[in-house]
């Protein structure tokens, strides 16, 4: 869920996410990444440069679940609100 949020605001290069998720080993997130990619849900463009520059965005489908996303983390935001009340 943390990739597919971060990929909602813009494309991100490799490196990019996995520091941008706390936590995150290189291993899952190239496992998580080649999953979704598997999926149709994000792409992975390279371009022909040196070093290689690979750049990782939600596809059509991934799009499609932008309102899903967003739903989510609103609710979780307003969930953490109610639990630091208590």
């Amino acid at each position: 869920m943390f990739i597919l949020q971060r990929l909602l605001d813009r494309p991100y290069r490799f490196n990019e996410l996995q520091h941008s998720i706390e936590g995150i080993s290189q291993k899952s997130l190239t496992e998580n990444l080649h999953q979704l990619e598997a999926d149709e849900i994000v792409t992975r463009t390279v371009y022909p440069e040196v070093p290689p520059h690979v750049e990782y965005r939600l596809s059509a489908v991934g799009e499609s679940m932008r309102p899903i996303i967003e739903s989510m983390e609103s609710w979780g935001t307003r969930y953490q609100k109610m639990v630091r009340r208590e």
